[in-house]
């Protein structure tokens, strides 16, 4: 990031996206600017180099809270001169009104500013094809379904060979004929949501240079030249089960701290954003996968006996893989597990220790 753009930074963190396509949750990284909200997709502890889309904020109605999804209380309510909405979950409510806050002072401004200089409006697109009652899951299962689901066939682009795989028209084609789009452009969109989740990968030139060079989010190119594959091991995707099985007497001590940080698995070694909230009384520290609605933690330890550290920036311990962006602290806990944890900033990574300490 430039320095002139960091000077136009106004507020960054984690929040979690609803999808416009797909009604699921993602988590992202989003950057306020003056005239609009950023987000970026974070991936095994590094954010991508490129947006994967932008929300124009001028003239943009806030709705805070908003406390329509039951399991989800921390949502605020984006709604563009577009008439496009954004539903974004914060990790606790002094964050989610911090953002609220913030958004809606840039709003203000751009509102009372000269009209000479304010930023010229964003051009209206057509707002996405809403499959509401699509079940992705289901999709990809019924693509790899042998008798029935897409064909894999060999192809060759551009003098390469590629074995075990499909282009873009017969990957439409087959959403059409198996009537799980009416439409091809609504099989477009319904692929390009498989692709952006990582159910499907590009092959060959044509498909990766469409989505190198898609403004927003990864297209898909109904094309019989643009090639694509499934992901190997997708069956064996998902992520691992709570360490222990956790009662109800962890989950009744009182909340003393909530926030977004990366943890880094204990088996794939891979970084993944997660939803940490610390209670006091018993003294546990849980996380959860903040993508999803139920309010069962992924992992938890307790606190007791538990030993805390900050790691340095300048070197990777032996215990860390991939991507280390820093502001890395280590926790053991009293049955000697090591838990490599990242915050987004310093200063997070200095309450987070602290908060800890008081508790072990």
């Amino acid at each position: 990031m430039s320095t002139d753009q960091r000077s136009s930074t106004l507020k960054e963190g984690f929040l979690v996206k609803r999808g416009h396509v797909i009604h699921n949750w993602k988590i992202r990284w989003f950057v306020l600017r003056p005239d609009k909200l950023l987000y970026y997709r974070y991936e095994n502890g590094k954010r991508d180099s490129c947006h994967r889309g932008t929300i124009p904020i001028t003239n943009c109605v806030i709705t805070c809270p908003y406390l329509e999804y039951e399991n989800k209380p921390l949502v605020l309510k984006l709604e563009t001169n577009t008439s496009e909405e954004y539903f974004l979950e914060a990790c606790s409510r002094e964050e989610r009104d911090e953002w609220a806050a913030a958004i809606g002072a840039a709003v203000e401004k751009l509102r009372s500013g000269d009209a000479k200089n304010s930023p010229s409006p964003e051009p209206k697109t057509p707002s996405p094809l809403q499959l509401h009652n699509v079940n992705l899951t289901q999709v990809v299962d019924a693509m790899y379904d042998v008798h029935s689901g897409i064909r894999l066939t060999n192809h060759i682009e551009q003098g390469n060979g590629y074995s075990n795989c499909f282009s873009g028209s017969e990957m439409i084609d087959w959403l059409v004929f198996m009537q799980l789009a009416l439409t091809r452009m609504e099989a477009v969109t319904l692929a390009s949501a498989v692709l952006e989740e990582g159910f499907v990968r590009p092959l060959g030139i044509r498909s990766v240079e469409a989505i190198r060079t898609a403004a927003l989010g990864q297209q898909f190119l109904d094309d019989s030249s643009a090639l694509y594959s499934f992901v190997k091991n997708f069956n064996k995707r998902g992520s691992v089960k709570a360490e222990k099985t956790l009662s109800a007497i962890e989950l009744s001590g009182k909340v003393q701290k909530r926030g977004y940080l990366l943890k880094q698995g204990h088996k794939r070694k891979n970084w993944k954003v997660r939803l940490f909230v610390l209670r006091a009384d018993p003294d546990f520290l849980h996380y959860y996968d903040p993508t999803k609605d139920d309010l069962i933690p992924a992992g938890g330890f307790s606190l007791r006996g538990c030993l805390v550290s900050a790691l340095d920036d300048n070197g990777i311990p032996s215990g860390v893989k991939g991507n280390v962006q820093g502001n890395l602290f280590k926790i053991i806990t009293q049955s000697d597990i090591h838990y490599y944890i990242q915050a987004p900033t310093q200063q997070e990574r200095i309450d987070w220790i602290e908060a800890i300490k008081q508790y072990t």
